[in-house]
């Protein structure tokens, strides 16, 4: 049968429950009223997936300061996630996505800009997640982005495989090495497209084009799954 949102509960629950480490943050976590609310988004965002049948998942590398880490959801930004994607008829108020409260301005980010650009260009909307589940920062400086250590992104693989199987993934692609490198460890022979930031711009829409023309091309391994 088809998964349900109930069926997501569980996995949120054990979400909410680990606790930030030092040079990190768990965006979703239970320890302030702030990381409610963003589970909440995401539990939101996991309903509409859910009600459009998504199959496949988009692995990216970890949340960034401007965008997962105060909106709860990958590649998204506190202004998508208020004002809502009309063409793709996703986020918005009216549909009880929150502010967090946490921040006093909004703020958007230029990756989540470019990625949910694109998503509505496609009009395709995949699971998104991170190897890394939490926002990793610089010691001391939470607003800034560091990549992943090799531990962190370790213990982020178990996280993403049990997600895909509580959504039944079909199919998986990677965005940049990390992500790609992790799904391999997993034994998921997985495509990689670029990262938008940095330059990338354009070979992650080339990237995006190709996911959308060559569906069966895409990672179809699931292991831990007893589909």
């Amino acid at each position: 049968m088809p998964p349900t949102i109930h069926d997501l509960d569980p996995f949120l629950a054990r979400l909410a429950a680990i606790p930030s480490p030092p040079d990190a943050v768990n965006p979703w976590s239970d320890e302030t009223p702030y990381g409610a609310i963003r589970r909440n988004n995401l539990r939101l965002f996991f309903a509409q997936l859910l009600e459009r049948g998504a199959d496949t998942l988009m692995l990216g590398e970890a949340p960034g300061y401007l965008g997962c880490r105060r909106s709860g959801i990958g590649f998204t930004s506190e202004s998508q996630l208020i004002g809502g994607l009309p063409a793709l008829e996703l986020f918005g108020e009216e549909r009880g996505y929150q502010l967090s409260g946490e921040f006093p301005t909004m703020r958007k980010e230029q990756s989540a800009t470019i990625v949910w650009g694109e998503l509505a260009r496609l009009d395709f909307v995949p699971l998104i997640w991170s190897a890394y589940p939490f926002h990793p920062h610089k010691p001391g400086l939470p607003e800034s982005n560091r990549t992943p250590k090799r531990a962190e992104i370790d213990f982020g693989r178990q996280i993403f495989l049990d997600l895909m199987t509580a959504f039944q993934i079909e199919r998986v692609f990677a965005v940049g090495n990390i992500a790609h490198a992790s799904l391999a460890a997993a034994g998921i022979d997985a495509p990689k497209i670029r990262h938008p930031a940095q330059g990338g711009k354009n070979d992650f829409v080339a990237g995006m084009d190709w996911v959308v023309g060559h569906p069966d091309a895409l990672g179809r391994a699931v292991p831990n799954s007893d589909r």
